[in-house]
């Protein structure tokens, strides 16, 4: 694969082909052919997931695997174009779809390979008729420009620049010629236009009057039109200004003149030998219009019979659409020798879901190592890439190019990465338009965390979940919300914020009102930078120890615990603990593990030490001796390994020994589990030693600790989350 898009083998594989070839025919990046897999019927491929799991980068990988090899087009469904109509252009004559169609027909007509230009009569003659509806006399210079962009979409490029323009504008004449003349009322020229179009398609002896001949008599079996072609347009551009179902319909109408043109492109009078493969159609972004329109109106036309030639692919953000709900699911790695697609009795059922996967432990090295050659990268730093950004392939790009730009200037922690000034270098491996990158111009460097919670969390109220961020459920967060923001926003805001997250496919997680690690991480930190003094941050923090004091007077039940129900009083205690802990106060934490470690269930005891560990750290501005010679601003490591000075001394009638030793263990299961350090190495032993003497404490139900004592340390430096089991 060109942009190393590891993990995605499955699609791109060319021994044994992979999804990708099965379904197009052609060997990616070559002009090979590839066996298909269905010869009769193709399966609309969606891939599904969250921002930041590389749907754009795999369709822009598709793109340049087969560009210039097959007819080929590629939408952005959120770009400005599919927003609005042009300037001038009526609103019931416009829409995303038929917008889309244009710029994927334009698209695909280019020549690729030893063969030529394709046409698309059919799809032309139909936008004609649409677009006369918007037509009159008082903008004559826009009728006739429409008209000739859609009039190009004929040309197959045969002739020269200069006779094509001047055809083109000679028909384009002839089409608008009825706006010069008395208009019937005030109403739509459609029926004048497309009479006339019909008589020059009539006149004309040229194989561009032909095709259009043959194209306009292709709406002779457009419902209700009983064989006449004229009044099939009139009912298409009725439907289509009418809106709604109607206006559905026409689109789908469309859609099946582009793929009917297709089709004739391979099927025709050109020898399919000069066609290999099958031409592509990418749609990202399709949870915006106009993409669901256009899955909706191919699926529906290929569960009623009407076949096509066309491979589609599209990236959905989110898990599904109610479009896709009998699509058949399939996982990434289950796709490498076969797709498992049979088409059911639905619409729905000719969609192949395919949720992308996060990078694994494995592939999250290989992308920091690859971006940072010939640099001195820090031994634990591939593994804390991974257990920051959970796999995250955007999160993973962006990390390892600010490793490359910033390791040099002396950033070596995940914290200092994010933080540090990031130059984009098409990161995400994804595409973009030329109206994207005119819009972007050449950029500045900034916090590389910026960057990408630009890229990874909905646009508008950012500040608000930022804030939010910090509540562990829909509770916490509507205490932040009437606490801390506009008064117009409250718990209305919180739900549809709650709402939002999940629409766009990201985890729900018990505790956590922000559910993706990754992301809460990286919001956290724009939270604590917002201000120089940190206020934002302390006082949301200040507001949940607040909202958790009040703790119900209904006793814990026997296994009441960390894990058990949200209104729990443990956990509501534990969340008091932990924000108390983020605001800098360890001891009341210390006091509390320390009285619950001879009577709490040990497993329960090892959760509520792991969860109070994850309170966010951030290092005091004043670096402190780090024991090993030098200084550092973590004082976690110092405490943990029991530096002199490292905490106020243990309270009368306590058990020394023991607090000491739970102070200890919480500082390094913090240090080692943050995920915008660098796990010490020293600390992580160290946690060998205090598991052990504290199992020994135990006379019963000591095997948890002993076998933290085993992994912890293990899965501290490797990244990976702290086994609980």
């Amino acid at each position: 694969m060109r942009r190393r898009l590891y993990g995605r083998g499955a699609l791109f594989d060319t021994e044994p082909p992979g999804l990708a070839p099965r379904l197009v025919g052609l060997r990616p990046f070559q002009h090979g052919p590839s066996p298909c897999e269905h010869p009769r019927e193709l399966p609309f491929v969606v891939f599904a997931g969250a921002r930041g799991l590389g749907k754009s980068a795999v369709l822009a990988e598709l793109r340049a695997a087969y560009e210039g090899r097959t007819p080929l087009a590629l939408i952005d469904c959120e770009a400005d174009r599919f927003a609005g109509p042009p300037a001038g252009r009526p609103h019931e004559v416009w829409s995303p779809v038929a917008q889309a169609l244009v710029t994927i027909a334009e698209q695909l007509a280019e020549p690729v390979a030893d063969a030529g230009r394709i046409p698309f009569p059919r799809l032309a003659t139909g936008l004609l008729a649409v677009a006369a509806g918007g037509w009159n006399d008082r903008d004559m210079p826009r009728a006739r420009r429409e008209a000739e962009r859609i009039l190009l979409l004929n040309d197959t490029g045969s002739w020269a620049g200069g006779h094509t323009s001047r055809r083109v504008g000679r028909v384009s004449a002839r089409l608008t010629d009825p706006l010069t003349g008395p208009l019937p009322g005030t109403g739509p020229v459609v029926e004048p236009v497309v009479e006339a179009a019909l008589e020059t398609f009539s006149e004309g002896v040229s194989p561009t009057h032909r095709r259009l001949r043959k194209a306009a008599a292709w709406y002779r079996d457009h419902p209700n039109a009983d064989g006449n072609p004229k009044l099939g347009l009139l009912l298409l551009s009725g439907h289509f200004r009418a809106g709604g179902d109607p206006r559905t319909h026409a689109e789908g109408h469309l859609v099946r003149a582009l793929l009917a043109d297709l089709d004739d492109a391979y099927g025709g009078p050109l020898p399919r030998a000069n066609r290999p493969g099958r031409p592509v159609v990418l749609i990202d972004n399709a949870q915006s219009a106009p993409g669901i329109g256009l899955i909706g109106a191919v699926l529906r036309d290929r569960a009623g019979g009407i076949a096509d030639r066309v491979a589609f692919f599209a990236g959905l953000r989110g898990h599904g659409h109610p479009a896709l709900r009998n699509a058949t699911r399939s996982t990434l790695s289950a796709l490498a020798r076969t797709s498992g697609w049979e088409p059911g009795g639905t619409a729905s059922s000719r969609a192949l879901l395919v949720p992308l996967s996060p990078l694994s432990p494995d592939d999250t090295p290989r992308v920091v190592e690859a971006a940072c050659r010939g640099l001195a990268v820090p031994s634990r730093l591939p593994g804390a890439a991974h257990r920051l950004t959970r796999g995250s392939p955007l999160g993973t790009t962006l990390f390892a190019e600010s490793a490359r730009q910033n390791l040099s200037r002396g950033a070596g922690t995940p914290g200092e990465l994010l933080t540090a000034d990031l130059v984009p270098q098409e990161a995400d491996g994804a595409h973009e338009t030329d109206e994207a990158e005119e819009k972007r111009g050449v950029r500045d460097g900034r916090p590389a965390y910026r960057e990408l919670l630009d890229r990874l969390t909905p646009d508008g109220g950012r500040d608000e979940l930022a804030l939010l961020a910090v509540a562990h459920d829909r509770e916490s967060a509507c205490a932040l919300a009437a606490a801390r923001l506009p008064g117009d926003f409250g718990a209305v805001g919180a739900l549809a914020l709650e709402a939002r997250l999940a629409e766009e496919g990201l985890p729900t997680v018990p505790g956590q009102f922000v559910g993706d690690p990754f992301l809460r991480a990286l919001l956290l930190l724009g939270l604590h930078r917002r201000e120089p003094d940190h206020g934002t941050w302390k006082a949301a923090h200040r507001t949940l120890v607040a909202h958790y004091t009040d703790i119900p007077a209904a006793p814990d039940g026997p296994g009441d615990g960390p894990g058990d129900g949200p209104g729990s009083k443990e956990r509501r205690i534990l969340y008091r603990l932990l924000h108390e802990l983020a605001l800098g106060a360890a001891e009341p934490a210390v006091t509390h593990l320390r009285d619950a470690f001879p009577r709490q269930d040990t497993k329960a005891w090892l959760r509520a030490l792991v969860l109070l560990a994850s309170a966010p750290y951030h290092p005091a501005p004043v670096p402190v001796p780090d024991g090993y010679g030098g200084v550092t601003s973590d004082a976690r490591a110092r405490v943990a390994l029991g530096r002199v000075g490292t905490g106020p001394p243990p309270p009368q009638g306590a058990d020394t020994a023991l607090h000491l030793r739970i102070r200890r263990l919480l500082h390094g299961v913090w240090q080692v589990t943050d995920p915008l350090a660098l796990p010490d190495p020293v600390v992580a032993e160290r946690l060998r030693s205090e598991l052990e003497h504290l199992s020994r404490l135990r006379p019963v139900d000591v095997e948890p600790l002993l076998r933290a004592s085993v992994h912890w340390p293990e899965d501290a430096l490797s990244g990976r989350p702290l086994r609980l089991g």
